[in-house]
C-alpha cells in the first residue's frame, strides 16, 4: 500500500511524511500508547528512503507526538489535556 502525500507548496519530503503521520495520530488512526509501524514498514508504505522516514520520526519526537524507546519501538504519546483557565476576578466581579 502506497500512501499519497499532498503538498500545498514547496516542502521537504520528510516534513510531508511527518505531517501525514501527525494527522493520523490526531485522528486516532494511530492510537495512543500503540507503536508506530517500524520505520522500514513506513518507508515501504510511503515509498521513501529509510533515512527520510527516520527524519520524519525525529520531527514527531520533537513535536511531542511520539516517544522512542530503544529496542522497543516508537510509541504514540497521549496529548496533555488542557485545563480551562478561569479569571477569578471576572467570576467575583472585581475589576
Amino acid at each position: 500500500m502506497n500512501r499519497e502525500l499532498a503538498a500545498h507548496g514547496p516542502a521537504y519530503l520528510y516534513e510531508l511524511v511527518a505531517d501525514d503521520l501527525a494527522r493520523r495520530i490526531e485522528s486516532g488512526e494511530l492510537a495512543v500508547n500503540q507503536p508506530l509501524p517500524a520505520e522500514q514498514v513506513l518507508a515501504r508504505q510511503y515509498g521513501i528512503a529509510l533515512g527520510t522516514c527516520r527524519h520524519a520520526t525525529r520531527i514527531l519526537r520533537e513535536r511531542g507526538l511520539v516517544r522512542t524507546i530503544p529496542s522497543k519501538g516508537t510509541f504514540v504519546v497521549g496529548r496533555p489535556r488542557r485545563t480551562p483557565v478561569y479569571c477569578f476576578d471576572q467570576l467575583l466581579g472585581v475589576a
